[in-house]
């Protein structure tokens, strides 16, 4: 899945309880991996600590993709969830002044790529099975050989935070309670707080009442749709050429 249009945002998929916390106090939590569903992840930290003596590592996950239908329903299920969304470049930057962090994009493997390739100690934090690979996961990782921690608290100022989205599953009712709430917060009155659509879209929807296009109308679609892009300086052979240079990420 391409990520080129879309790496400007990391995502955070989690619950309400996490983002109040996050916005009242301004902090990321990074958490033993231990308690991860996917013992193949957490066997593989384990394993990375022990080799390098390390008396603890903790991890935060993000992705880097727009919302799936997976993201809501593994992290953050339910009407509680929420994901927020950091710009890339700002967080990177504040999670880069606490020392004993790396950070780094997943890589998926088979099972079968692993019987030839000898992995190396620093590869086992940013690997994961190949049927996880649509996470398209970006991993924060702290490591100590001195301190035993279970957690660590990571400072962020707001500015990091693009907007957050809360679950599809919140009812409506809720929805503007839970908005008001956040802009009460110190320094949080401009976040952008909206609901998912994912489940239930308007846009979508209206397409069902008779929206028939025809090829003659198409191509006129196309025609006027590449005379404006030549116009704008866009070089557009076709069809396809002319929608790979245009932003549709919002019309998923």
């Amino acid at each position: 899945m391409s990520v080129s249009k879309l790496n400007r945002f990391l995502r955070r998929y989690t619950n309400l309880p996490a983002l109040l916390y996050t916005l009242c106090e301004r902090k990321l939590t990074l958490l033993d991996p231990q308690t991860w569903n996917d013992k193949n992840d957490s066997h593989y930290l384990s394993v990375y600590r022990d080799r390098n003596s390390l008396k603890c590592v903790l991890a935060l996950c993000f992705t880097q993709i727009s919302e799936t239908y997976h993201h809501w329903r593994v992290f953050a299920d339910g009407s509680s969830g929420v994901c927020i969304s950091f710009h890339r470049d700002k967080l990177i930057a504040a999670l880069q002044k606490q020392s004993g962090v790396t950070m780094k994009d997943v890589e998926y493997l088979k099972v079968k790529k692993l019987e030839t390739k000898k992995l190396k100690i620093a590869e086992l934090p940013f690997l994961k099975r190949y049927p996880y690979e649509d996470e398209c996961e970006f991993r924060v990782l702290y490591e100590s050989k001195t301190a035993k921690l279970n957690s660590l608290d990571i400072a962020i100022p707001l500015h990091c935070i693009d907007r957050i989205i809360l679950s599809p599953w919140i009812p409506n009712a809720h929805k503007g309670h839970v908005q008001e709430t956040v802009h009460k917060i110190k320094g949080c009155k401009n976040i952008k707080v909206t609901r998912s659509t994912l489940i239930s879209n308007e846009r979508w929807k209206k397409f069902s009442h008779g929206s028939i296009v025809t090829n003659r109308e198409c191509r006129k679609t196309v025609n006027a749709l590449t005379r404006s892009a030549r116009g704008s300086g866009i070089t557009a052979s076709g069809p396809a050429s002319l929608a790979s240079s245009l932003d549709v990420s919002d019309n998923r």
